[in-house]
Parts: C-alpha cells; sequence; structure tokens
C-alpha cells in the first residue's frame, strides 16, 4: 500500500515536472529575462517542497519514486531546443568534425578548410542570420554567412573525454537529429548519477537525499536541455569518490581522471578523495591514476593534432575575467570586503585553507563530505557566471546531504538567466552568492547547534538512568530509523 506521504511526494513532483515542462518550452532569455526568472523560482519552489516531502516517505517507496521521476524530469528537457546556451552546438560538430577524420583542435569553426563539413542547420544564411544569437562568419561576397556557435572564430576548448563523448553521440545519431542525440545523451547521463547515488546512499546514508540531485531543476536545465557535457564529468567523479570510500583508491582514481579529462572541474573533488589519507602510497594510489588516465586520454589527440590540444583554454580564461581582478562579474564576494587587486590573492589563500582543512580532518570514508567543502567554497569566491557548473556541486549536495549548499546552484541560475536584464553584473552576483553564503552560514550553525543539543541530551539521559539505557535509546533510534 503507498503511503500517505509518498503520495504527497508524488503530487509535488507531477507539479514540479508540468512546470519544468512549460520553463522548458518558454523562449524567454534574451526578450524576457525577468519573466523567464519567475519560472525559475517556480521550479526551485516546487522542487524545495518535493525533496522536503519525500524526506517523511518509507525509503523503498521514496527510492523507487526518486529513480523513475528523475528521468521524468529530465526528460522534460527534450521538450524543447536548447534555449539558454549554444554550447551544444559546438559539441554536435566537434563529432562531425571528428567523425570526417580531423582533430578537433586543428581548425575553428570558421576556418575555411571545413567548409565542406557545413550544413544549414549549424551555419544558416539569409535572414537566420539577423538573429542575436547569430555568430557571423566570412562568407562568398554579397552573401550573409553566420552560425548557431559562439566563438566560431577560436579553436575547441573541450578535454579529450568530452571530445570521445561528442563522437560517440555522432556516431550514434541519426541523420538528421541535430540537438537530440545530445539532449538523449544527457537523460542517459543523468539517470546514470541518479542511480550511482542512489546505490551509495543506500550503503551510506539516506536514499531519500538522492532526489536533491534526481529532481533538482538544474538538471533538465543545464544536463538535458543545454546538454552540456559537464554531467559526463559528474557522473565519472561520482563513481570515482565511490571506490575511494570503499578504498578501491587505484580503480576510483582512474574514474577521477576521466572526470577531469571530461571538463576539467572536477579536479575540485580531489581534496576529497585524499581526505584524512596519511600515507604517501595511499595518496598515490589516488593521484597516480588520475595523472595516468588525463595524459592517456589526451595522447591520441597530441599524435594526431597539429595545433594545441589545450585549445582555446587560455583564452576562455581571460576573456572570463578570472585574472583580471577587477572584472564586475568575477570575485563578488570579495570585492564588497576587498580593494579589486586582493581579491585573486585572497581567494588563493581562502582556498589553501580550506584544501588544508579537508586533507587534515576530512573523513576518508566520506570523501564527497570533504569534495563539496572545497567544491562550495570555490563556488562562492569566484562567483561563476555559469549556472551548469553547479552540476557537479548538485551531485555532492546528493551525497552529502548538506542541502544549503543548493543555494549556491539557485543563486548560479539566477545570476545567469538575468543576464540579458540590463541589472548590473557585479550588483547580481554580490546579492545572488552572498544570499547564498548567509543560507550555507545560517544552516551550518544551525546543525551545529543541533548536534550539540542532541549531544548534551543523551549525555544527560546516561546520567540520569545509567548507560545501559543511553545505549538502549540509541538503539531504539536507530531501529525506527531503519523501519523508516
Amino acid at each position: 500500500m503507498i503511503n500517505p506521504r509518498t503520495l504527497a511526494a508524488g503530487g509535488l513532483l507531477a507539479a514540479l515536472i508540468a512546470v519544468v515542462a512549460l520553463t522548458v518550452r518558454k523562449d524567454g532569455y534574451v526578450s524576457d529575462p525577468v519573466g523567464l526568472a519567475w519560472w525559475y523560482a517556480a521550479c526551485w519552489a516546487l522542487f524545495a517542497m518535493a525533496v522536503f516531502t519525500v524526506r517523511k516517505a518509507p525509503v523503498r517507496q521514496a527510492a523507487v519514486l526518486i529513480a523513475a521521476g528523475g528521468v521524468a524530469v529530465a526528460a522534460m528537457g527534450l521538450l524543447a531546443p536548447p534555449r539558454t546556451s549554444t554550447d551544444s552546438f559546438r559539441y554536435a560538430w566537434d563529432g562531425r568534425v571528428q567523425a570526417a577524420g580531423i582533430s578537433p583542435y586543428d581548425h575553428p569553426p570558421a576556418a575555411p578548410e571545413l567548409v565542406k563539413l557545413r550544413d544549414d542547420w549549424l551555419f544558416p544564411t539569409g535572414d537566420a542570420c539577423r538573429l542575436p544569437e547569430r555568430a557571423r562568419i566570412p562568407g562568398p561576397e554579397g552573401e550573409l554567412h553566420c552560425t548557431r556557435m559562439n566563438r566560431p572564430q577560436v579553436h575547441t576548448i573541450y578535454p579529450p573525454v568530452a571530445e570521445g563523448y561528442f563522437l560517440l553521440v555522432h556516431a550514434l545519431s541519426p541523420d538528421g537529429s541535430r540537438h537530440k542525440g545530445l539532449q538523449v545523451g544527457g537523460v542517459a547521463l543523468a539517470a546514470g548519477v541518479t542511480a550511482a547515488v542512489l546505490l551509495v546512499l543506500r550503503r551510506r546514508g539516506d536514499p531519500r537525499l538522492a532526489a536533491l540531485w534526481a529532481w533538482c531543476p538544474i538538471v533538465p536545465i543545464e544536463a538535458v536541455n543545454n546538454a552540456h557535457v559537464d554531467v559526463l564529468g559528474v557522473l565519472l567523479a561520482v563513481a570515482g569518490l565511490a571506490l575511494v570510500a570503499r578504498r578501491r583508491r587505484a580503480a576510483g582514481g582512474a574514474l577521477l581522471g576521466a572526470a577531469v579529462a571530461a571538463k576539467l572541474m572536477p579536479a575540485v573533488v580531489l581534496p576529497g578523495a585524499l581526505a584524512g589519507v596519511r600515507r604517501v602510497r595511499d595518496a598515490a594510489a589516488v593521484l597516480v591514476p588520475v595523472a595516468a588516465v588525463t595524459a592517456v586520454a589526451y595522447l591520441p589527440y597530441l599524435l594526431v593534432s597539429n595545433s594545441s590540444v589545450l585549445g582555446y583554454l587560455g583564452g576562455y580564461t581571460e576573456e572570463e575575467g578570472y585574472d583580471d581582478p577587477s572584472a564586475r562579474q568575477r570575485y563578488a564576494l570579495l570585492r564588497l570586503v576587498l580593494p579589486d587587486d586582493w581579491a585573486l590573492p585572497a581567494l588563493v589563500v581562502a582556498m589553501l585553507a580550506v584544501v588544508a582543512h579537508v586533507l587534515l580532518r576530512g573523513d576518508p570514508e566520506r570523501p564527497w563530505s570533504g569534495a563539496l567543502a572545497v567544491t562550495g567554497a570555490a563556488f562562492l569566491l569566484a562567483t561563476p557566471g555559469y549556472s551548469w557548473y553547479a552540476l557537479l556541486l548538485a551531485a555532492l549536495v546528493a551525497l552529502d546531504g548538506r542541502w544549503e549548499w543548493l543555494a549556491v546552484a539557485a543563486a548560479g541560475a539566477a545570476k545567469y538567466v538575468t543576464g540579458n536584464s540590463g541589472a548590473d553584473a557585479q550588483v547580481m552576483s554580490a546579492t545572488a552568492y552572498g544570499l547564498a553564503a548567509g543560507i550555507v552560514l545560517a544552516a551550518a550553525l544551525a546543525r551545529r547547534a543541533g548536534r550539540q543539543a542532541r549531544s548534551g541530551g543523551v549525555e544527560g539521559e546516561g546520567e540520569r538512568a545509567g548507560p545501559s539505557s543511553a545505549v538502549a535509546g540509541t538503539l531504539g533510534r536507530r531501529s525506527v530509523s531503519h523501519r523508516s
């Protein structure tokens, strides 16, 4: 018999699915960013209510609902072409270039050497080029040519495992499928993350926490609709951390290396993977496979490419302002209290402190906890402008259970979706991430106070009723928790 709390969670989940579908169908990123932001807010509000409710449902029923609901939520991203990002168009192009036997690192999309690979979908002409999101490229005299891709004059930035994924999706996708192959791949990868999180939590926590990833609005929007390859790195990172937690360090390190070679950002979870490690050989058991797999992944492209396999990476970091403390959307919280020139050094010092704490005090059986601390701190200090970066953060939150860090993901989404609203980038960034930082701090203090109160209560009970009563009380609470 289905528990009433499961039914309530299912009703909220159905509402979430409907609102996510409407949000994905709304094409307002350029024309109505404020209206789109309200749709995003509705998604996040329903998500919060659904997650809160499912935590009260029986574990087995909740796990089934989370898994099935996760697929349904993610599938809503299939209802429209990419709405708020053009990155997947470059993915499709890189897959096509590789299928033609050409290294994706050798030529930018606008290069004349690749003209023969162009089609009307990725390279429209005429009136279609008048849309503001189209990038102009050289064409025959008198003709207006453009592309759906951003930065068509620069080489690709994506690491080799991502490029292999693009090639695989291209090979498996039917002719004319356009963006759908990548979106379907996003559904599959997101479901894989849900399954991995459920498996980990079944052994080491509450499986109901998996809803924090499976139902999170960032998944259908960024992993599926915009088909960001970050979700591939998330899957590999989650699987790698799970193996490290079981002391299968070499296998875990290999998967973490593959994650780094998929999107680079998963490198921030490495301190978590090394948390509590005291012996050099144990650290080497993780780090050597990470380095080896990353190097092996790059090697084939290094052998066949005439240009640098790092592509536009250096130009991207400069363009995004990570090396410029005065960039208006970077280091927004640090710049509230420090001079601009101090922001980057302060970030480095703060991150070293967080990493050191994780390495020295972290729990080796819960490497995702330290990984979440490092990743969350990096987000709050750097205040990134792209919401899909937080896919990794959402998965770590689900593994660890500290839901407050999802406020950082919501801040990134708010900042990104309002980017065309005319609001001041620095003010928007500081406001969104400042609120997120406040939520994280408040929740951490409340959780600490709760632990102290429970600890005091147990000690008091033990003093009044004796040690055996205290132990019995603890066992009783565990039994109740198990039955739920």
